[in-house]
């Protein structure tokens, strides 16, 4: 007899003040095997995820007392739930309020009435690739990269946990520092040509430099940060094996195991690109295949520890 193993029921929460709306929704989205939290207003959805983490929310625009806008920006103020993909749905059809939901941090919009077969590919679209997105920032995170992403603003996005442990020990975390690191950020990602070294950045005897990786979206860029006081797996194996930024971060992930389409999704990059570092990687170890080269690269950094 096969043995039914239970799968974690997703999360969304649905925040509008139109109860009937709310009603309908819920029975919706119940029906797909979706638990639903509801909020009212936005001030009750910022109060929930506090305790709760939701996998997707549905966010009215207007509503009383709290809006929709300023609930979202208060959301994707908290790193913790900066990566949550928010669904507007609005009656409002002109263009100045679709642009304000993407501005403030909505990642699609809806309109009413709500059309259920289409929000509900609209959902399992962006929940598949938050997930993955997810899965991707662990990995980040398990193996000790300072990854982060900003507006060309210079405004961070979204940061790895240890990046974020980074900013504290540099001291950023008042209003001003933040602006004055912005700034420097903003100056780096609009100069013409990356600098291999990007922003530095010393306090209390730690130094660190932040540098550029690439863009990943119209008005998102990665960037990392190294640590110049201690030497990290990329570090080791690019100084070993004489190795470019890259080709070191593609060595250390195939040393983890990662195949050509994780290490894409995880650097992004395509896995052709991923391929055609391997090349060159193989080519300065002097060996014909990722195995052997892993064992090798494991060898470096298992000495060094």
């Amino acid at each position: 007899m096969a043995i039914k193993i239970e799968q974690k029921k997703r999360v969304v929460l649905v925040v509008d003040d139109d109860t009937a709306a709310v009603s309908a929704l819920s029975q919706l989205l119940n029906a797909e095997g979706l638990a639903v939290l509801v909020a009212l207003e936005g001030q009750q959805a910022i109060t929930i995820t506090e305790n709760i983490t939701p996998d997707i929310i549905l966010m009215d625009a207007k509503m009383p007392v709290m809006d929709g806008f300023d609930a979202c920006l208060a959301l994707k103020s908290n790193p913790d739930l900066a990566h949550i993909p928010v669904i507007f749905m609005t009656g409002l059809s002109d263009t100045e309020h679709v642009i304000k939901g993407f501005e403030v941090g909505g990642i699609d919009y809806i309109t009413k009435p709500i059309n259920h077969n289409e929000l509900l590919v609209r959902m399992r679209a962006h929940l598949a690739s938050a997930q993955s997105t997810m899965r991707a920032r662990e990995a980040l995170d398990e193996s000790g990269h300072y990854l982060f992403s900003a507006h060309a603003s210079g405004d961070i996005l979204w940061a790895t946990p240890h990046a974020y442990e980074a900013f504290e020990s540099l001291g950023v975390s008042d209003k001003a520092s933040a602006l004055a690191l912005a700034k420097k950020i903003a100056k780096l990602i609009g100069s013409e040509v990356k600098p291999q070294r990007g922003v530095q950045i010393e306090k209390d005897g730690l130094e660190f430099d932040i540098r550029y990786v690439n863009q990943v979206a119209p008005d998102e860029f990665l960037l990392r940060i190294v640590d110049l006081t201690g030497d990290s797996d990329t570090a080791l194996l690019k100084k070993e094996f004489a190795l470019t930024d890259r080709e070191s971060d593609v060595l250390a992930w195939i040393s983890q195991g990662k195949t050509n389409r994780e290490i894409g999704i995880i650097l992004s990059m395509s896995p052709r690109t991923v391929n055609k570092h391997l090349e060159q990687i193989y080519k300065k170890l002097g060996v014909e295949n990722r195995t052997t080269a892993a064992i090798i690269s494991l060898g470096v950094l298992n000495k060094s520890r």
